[in-house]
């Protein structure tokens, strides 16, 4: 994980907590993300680009597909991170009606 000062602006964006909500423990196509937030394809990028920058997700291309998946991390600050993402994911209804709409589908 970067420094906490990369790590607090790339979580200091609406859009950028909710992809990483929708993320959780899962790996996630690029199209399940816009569909499920119903936001265009660059708009997606530029934000997953932004939290890969910061050390918080991983990703993996797979043909001409994406996968992103929330960063594993061994330090202090990714664990709070992680369970701050879980907190906000239960306590918001549109992030957690926006995690079902990607669990029913999933990009192939």
């Amino acid at each position: 994980m970067k420094d906490a000062a990369t790590v607090f602006r790339a979580l200091s964006d609406g859009t950028r907590l909710r992809l990483l909500g929708l993320l959780g423990s899962r790996e996630v196509c690029v199209c399940d993300l816009m569909s499920s937030l119903r936001l265009p394809q660059p708009t997606i990028s530029r934000h997953l680009s932004y939290l890969k920058r910061a050390g918080l997700v991983a990703d993996r291309r797979q043909g001409r597909w994406r996968y992103y998946s929330m960063k594993t991390s061994a330090t202090r600050l990714g664990s709070v991170v992680k369970a701050a993402v879980a907190a906000s994911v239960a306590a918001d209804p549109g992030l957690r009606a926006a995690r079902r709409r990607v669990k029913a589908r999933i990009c192939r």
